[in-house]
């Protein structure tokens, strides 16, 4: 008899109902307000609901996260484009390897936030109100970096020799070697490091607003509901990240099934 498994829609469901009844448990047990004050650390599920909905402030959320989501979309073609170059160089070049490894170790170990306390200072933030701020854009393209860089190398190398010596007797290079072979046997790699980076990137542009001197976006208004002590204000458009990076991170993976069906396949088989 073979054990039945839980389908993945249902394990996401029941995973999803038993974290909002622990924050829903923690929330009125443990968090409470001291005394001599209303502010409570944790509001309850309830509390979130009814500001977003109940108070209707998703209504504005579009406005909140439109800056956000540009910078992160800005950073994350850049930081992956840049990853994407340095991992092929590596293939025309393979004597580079340690060093472009290196760099991309580099830019994984640097203290974000102090490279974004640098760079708030080079960069600045957004040249008009409502852009994209300079800061966020450029640490949503260095958190994406090294990801992409390694998936990409490791999946280009991942290629067949016995398909890399035909081309090579055939007469091709390093270059026909790379589009033809090593670029269709790394999509895998590249692609679940591409997704990867999604919320990476989000993340990256986030912190840059938060640091950087700017009126809009998800840095800012963070910045206000902590000054304005409004926890469930905190909570909700901490939440509304999430579900923007979540359903970001879902929408690449869906490009992936469809980019590589061989791979779903097989993993299904």
């Amino acid at each position: 008899m073979r054990a039945r498994s839980v389908p993945t829609w249902l394990a996401g469901v029941i995973g999803g109902v038993s974290l909002i009844a622990l924050w829903w448990i923690f929330s009125l047990v443990v968090f409470q307000p001291g005394e001599g004050t209303s502010y409570t650390p944790v509001p309850s599920p309830w509390a979130v609901f009814e500001w977003l909905f109940v108070d209707g402030n998703i209504a504005g959320a579009w406005n909140v996260f439109q800056p956000t989501i540009t910078a992160a979309a800005i950073g994350y073609v850049w930081g992956n484009g840049i990853a994407l170059i340095l991992a092929a160089f590596v293939l025309i070049f393979p004597k580079t390897e340690n060093l472009i490894t290196q760099i991309a170790v580099v830019t994984y170990c640097l203290p974000i936030v102090a490279v974004g306390g640098i760079s708030v200072v080079v960069l600045g933030g957004a040249k008009n109100p409502g852009d994209p701020s300079a800061t966020a854009i450029f640490l949503a393209a260095l958190v994406c970096v090294f990801t992409t860089v390694v998936g990409a190398i490791l999946g280009f190398k991942s290629a067949d020799k016995a398909s890399l010596d035909v081309v090579r007797v055939y007469g091709g290079g390093a270059w026909t070697q790379l589009y033809k072979v090593r670029l269709i046997a790394a999509l895998p790699a590249i692609l679940n490091a591409l997704q990867i980076a999604v919320p990476t990137a989000f993340l990256g542009a986030v912190l840059g607003e938060y640091l950087g001197a700017i009126t809009a976006g998800v840095g800012p208004t963070l910045v206000r509901l902590q000054g304005q002590l409004d926890s469930a204000g905190v909570w909700s458009v901490f939440l509304l990240t999430a579900v923007f990076a979540l359903v970001a991170y879902g929408l690449v993976g869906l490009l992936i099934r469809l980019v590589t069906p061989w791979v779903a396949g097989s993993a299904a088989r």
